[in-house]
C-alpha cells in the first residue's frame, strides 16, 4: 500500500553531497527554496530526492537535514533516496503522490525545463521553483546550461518508463 500526500507537494531534486555530509551550494540553495515554500504555506509536504553519490549519506537525507535546520518539521518531509538521475528522482517520487496531485519541482533555473519535461511525460501536474542566480559563478552557470541543452534533447526523444517505446526496449531479445 502506498501513502499518498494531500495538497501541493514540493519535490527537491538532488545535487551533490560533499565530504563530511556537507550539502553542495546547489543542494543548499534548493533546500532553502523548498523551506521557504513550506514556511509561506505554498506546499504542505516536501519530498527530498537523491541516492548516495560520491560521498554519503544520500542527497535526500542531507536535504532533509537542511530542511529541519531551517524549521521544516520532520513530519512534512519524505525521503526518496534511491535515485541517481532527474528521471529517477521523479519516477520514485510518484510513489508518494496521489494521482493528479500538483507538485512544485525545486531545482536550479537551468535544470527546470528538463525537469518539467520529465514530469509532464510522467503524467505529473508540475510547476517549478528555482533559487536566485545571485552569487553564482558565471562560468559554472555557463557549463551547466551547456550540459542541459543536449540533456534536454535526449529527454525529449527517449522512451520513458511505462511508454510503448520503453516497454519494447525492456523486452528486446526476450522471447
Amino acid at each position: 500500500m502506498r501513502t499518498t500526500l494531500p495538497g501541493v507537494t514540493a519535490i527537491v531534486l538532488g545535487a551533490a553531497v560533499w565530504p563530511g555530509a556537507t550539502p553542495s551550494p546547489a543542494l543548499r540553495r534548493r533546500a532553502e527554496v523548498a523551506a521557504q515554500l513550506y514556511c509561506d504555506g505554498l506546499v504542505k509536504v516536501i519530498i527530498t530526492t537523491g541516492g548516495v553519490g560520491d560521498h554519503p549519506p544520500s542527497e535526500a537525507a542531507v536535504t532533509a537535514r537542511v530542511l529541519t535546520d531551517l524549521g521544516v518539521p520532520e513530519s512534512a518531509i519524505r525521503c526518496e533516496d534511491r535515485s541517481h538521475s532527474t528521471m529517477e528522482n521523479l519516477v520514485h517520487s510518484r510513489a508518494f503522490l496521489a494521482d493528479g496531485a500538483p507538485v512544485v519541482i525545486v531545482t536550479d533555473r537551468w535544470h527546470l525545463p528538463r525537469a518539467k519535461l520529465v514530469a509532464r511525460r510522467l503524467g505529473l501536474v508540475a510547476t517549478g521553483a528555482a533559487p536566485s542566480l545571485r552569487g553564482s559563478h558565471p562560468g559554472r552557470i555557463t557549463r551547466a546550461v551547456l550540459r542541459e541543452l543536449p540533456a534536454l534533447l535526449w529527454y525529449a526523444i527517449r522512451p520513458f518508463p511505462g511508454t510503448a517505446g520503453a516497454i519494447r526496449r525492456q523486452n528486446c531479445g526476450k522471447r
